[in-house]
């Protein structure tokens, strides 16, 4: 029998014309296990506990991996979710300055965008009387008076998304 070697470099036992197989390959695997190198049982188990601390530390590797993707993409749909929201600020601007100046027409329509944004996370930040935090409002105008500055006007409501604020409050302030 001989051995031909395919294009993958893997030894093809070829049958001689009589039919017979050639124990040649058989014959080398049997020298080559003089080249074992014998290891004791120690060595085995060291081995075996190299093997095995790689294979954890791998492990919990990919899911730290797997953890930090995820935290990744929810990141980036809620920055994604927030740029948009924000871009939507202007139109429900209009719609309070429509109303305000008349046009009741436009109500519903800025009611329904501020619900529907609601729903998902918005919340305004437009309460009068309430004290003043600098985090959420900007004051552009004080009245004296005495105690804690508290809001008694909002030129132009603020938003928050998701506990964030998206926009502070432009605001009136007394105290």
């Amino acid at each position: 029998m001989n051995q031909d070697i395919n294009d993958d470099g893997v030894h093809d036992d070829v049958v001689s014309d009589d039919g017979i197989h050639d124990n040649e390959a058989d014959s080398e695997v049997a020298s080559g296990d003089d080249d074992i190198e014998l290891l004791s049982p120690e060595e085995l188990l060291a081995q075996r506990d190299g093997y095995l601390n790689d294979l954890q530390r791998v492990t919990a590797e990919f899911a730290n991996h797997r953890r930090q993707t995820a935290k990744r993409h929810q990141d980036t749909v809620a920055m994604a979710a927030a740029a948009l929201v924000e871009k939507m600020l202007p139109v429900l601007d209009a719609c309070d300055a429509a109303a305000a100046a008349g046009a009741q027409d436009v109500v519903p329509i800025g009611d329904a965008l501020l619900a529907a944004l609601q729903k998902e996370g918005l919340a305004k930040l437009d309460h009068v009387g309430e004290s003043f935090d600098p985090n959420c409002h900007e004051a552009v105008a004080h009245e004296p008076g005495e105690g804690e500055a508290v809001i008694v006007e909002v030129l132009r409501a603020g938003y928050q998304w998701n506990s964030k604020v998206l926009r502070p409050a432009i605001v009136k302030v007394r105290g």
